[in-house]
């Protein structure tokens, strides 16, 4: 019987990491959110949000993390976890879920400093893990060129096109809608820093990786000194001037 892989499909089983996600952003919305439907409290959440202001001249180094588990209402949180499971959980079967989780941070993170660096004087907070979830998307996109998937849940088309078409898409918005709510800019970053990520060899993470690169090289080039030395012998072992 042929997998999801094989087929169009809604979306695969949900991952371990990805549930983990899903669950910690999905309580952290709830947390902010239910106090003011249900007694009118408004949860202080300007100090978690990010605000490229806070960031670039007060340095609030912990907005760019905090920042992904808050959204703005329950559509924004349901389409994002939504795409985190069906984009995400792939990812997560292909390359661990350390792996994953730490690429996750690095687009999200990556998303909005990404922001901070073109808006270091803007005082609009940002919220929500958009800019990770276009990271996965586009990551998706690179390892899975060929999964087709169902625009608009109707029409299927390669994931290498739909990323594209997206990218586009939020180029557009970001030149032609600077002022608007949405954060084009942290979606486009997201996508940037998972490019990079995917071209450097998983930079900033694979250090020991290139450590061992490292060492092979300089005993390689040891080896070969010493091999050098030892074709200036004799029989006898004794040095040959």
């Amino acid at each position: 019987m042929p997998s999801y892989r094989q087929t169009i499909s809604f979306g695969p089983p949900i991952t371990r990491m990805v549930k983990y996600l899903v669950l910690v952003t999905s309580a952290a919305f709830l947390a902010t959110n239910i106090p003011q439907v249900l007694f009118g409290w408004t949860f202080p959440t300007d100090w978690l949000a990010l605000r490229p202001v806070d960031v670039a001249h007060h340095f609030f180094l912990w907005e760019p993390v905090t920042y992904l588990f808050l959204h703005a209402s329950l559509w924004h949180v349901f389409f994002n976890m939504l795409a985190l499971w069906m984009f995400g959980s792939d990812l997560e079967n292909a390359w661990g879920g350390r792996r994953f989780l730490q690429y996750y941070f690095l687009t999200g993170v990556g998303a909005g400093l990404f922001a901070v660096l073109l808006q270091p004087s803007s005082r609009i907070p940002t919220v929500g893990c958009s800019g990770a979830v276009y990271g996965v998307l586009l990551a998706y996109g690179v390892l899975f060129p060929n999964r087709q998937i169902l625009l608009m849940f109707l029409v299927p088309i390669a994931a290498k096109w739909f990323v594209i078409i997206f990218g586009v898409i939020e180029f557009y918005l970001s030149l032609a809608e600077p002022g608007s709510s949405v954060s084009h800019v942290a979606h486009l970053g997201g996508m940037l820093v998972g490019y990079l990520y995917l071209r450097g060899r998983h930079f900033p993470f694979d250090f020991q990786s290139r450590y061992q690169d490292w060492r092979r090289a300089r005993l390689k080039k040891k080896f070969e000194v010493f091999m050098r030395r030892q074709e200036k012998k004799d029989d006898a072992g004794r040095w040959i001037n």
